[in-house]
């Protein structure tokens, strides 16, 4: 294998840049698997660690990207062998921990799992930290009892990564599923992952109105928070839930208890960067077999090569992608 290799490199040692250049395998970080990346893809957090104001990166020279497949180079670890299929999301991965915007990426053996069956490396980085997260989020809701048989599901932000597999996941599932948008113009994205209604950002609200409204979801995979997140509690029926992830539209929700002690709604924080081994390995199980929908190739925006990444990352921050852009490494 080659000493030197092709890498994503955020620098602000002198003045603040992002270029691919090379990289050397002594420059990786510690880690007991060495992994040849097949895939990388684009997330919102890998933007914002690419601007020199976006309180993601502490250390420079740092090499992002959140996410990863590919290949077992070698392995100190014994539950991994050369030659393995292996997929890396999220923990410190692309944060503080070189991360998939590179060829080659070492990363610690408690980190990464092995592909599951019924997923190839690159339905894997479809999927993504965007698609744990929105298979987490649909498990916690069914965990609190959500069904298809139970009425309309609601996904906010439905045309970014996250927003955008819960549709498809859900519709897959047999759920009547609601996808809100401040993109109407992509309503007929959303009906091909399977949407059965598209409304607009203004139709869920912006936590302005009443703290308890008419009930007209029986559940919410919602990915923007804010505003929107507070008026989304107030039209959940009773007992129902919503499964948070996203701080798009803010951090602060102004609501009050009313959905909570009147309704018995539920809010579900939903963590895909700590989520424990255990649980990440069952949920991805899922997304290799019930959870799998027939139009995953819809989700993708485009893919690109490693030069085409710094275009890429300027994209996302300005919301010009919709689903996701997967980074082919090799």
């Amino acid at each position: 294998m080659p000493e030197t290799f092709q890498a994503l490199v955020v620098d602000k040692t002198d003045t603040f840049k992002v270029a691919v250049q090379p990289v050397t395998l002594g420059e990786l970080p510690a880690g007991e698997v060495l992994i040849k990346v097949s895939y990388s893809s684009v997330n919102y957090k890998d933007g914002l660690a690419s601007i020199p104001n976006g309180n993601i990166l502490r250390n420079y020279p740092f090499i992002p990207g959140i996410d990863l497949s590919g290949i077992v180079v070698s392995s100190a670890d014994s539950r991994f062998r050369e030659g393995q299929p292996v997929i890396a999301t999220s923990y410190g991965i692309g944060v503080s921990h070189f991360g998939g915007f590179s060829e080659y990426a070492r990363i610690p053996a408690e980190w990464v799992l092995p592909l599951p069956e019924g997923l190839s490396l690159r339905e894997a980085m479809i999927y993504g930290t965007a698609g744990l997260t929105a298979a987490l989020s649909i498990q916690a809701l069914e965990d609190n009892g959500a069904a298809p048989d139970k009425g309309k599901l609601l996904v906010t932000g439905a045309t970014g990564g996250v927003g955008g597999t819960a549709v498809a996941m859900l519709a897959h599932k047999g759920y009547t599923v609601t996808a809100s948008t401040g993109r109407t113009e992509e309503a007929g994205y959303l009906q091909t992952l399977g949407a059965a209604e598209v409304i607009s950002r203004g139709d869920v609200g912006d936590g302005t109105g009443k703290p308890l409204d008419k009930q007209l979801w029986q559940a919410a995979v919602d990915s923007v928070g804010g505003g929107p997140l507070a008026a989304v509690l107030s039209k959940i029926t009773y007992g129902g839930a919503v499964a948070a992830s996203g701080l798009t539209a803010g951090t602060a929700v102004p609501t009050t208890v009313m959905p909570f002690i009147l309704r018995g709604v539920s809010l579900l924080g939903i963590d895909s960067v700590s989520c424990p081994m255990e649980k990440r390995l069952k949920i991805w199980q899922r997304m290799a077999s019930d959870l799998k929908p027939a139009v995953l190739e819809e989700l993708v925006d485009r893919e690109i090569a490693l030069s085409e990444l710094p275009a890429a990352l300027e994209d996302i921050l300005k919301s010009n992608t919709r689903g996701r852009v997967l980074v082919r490494l090799s």
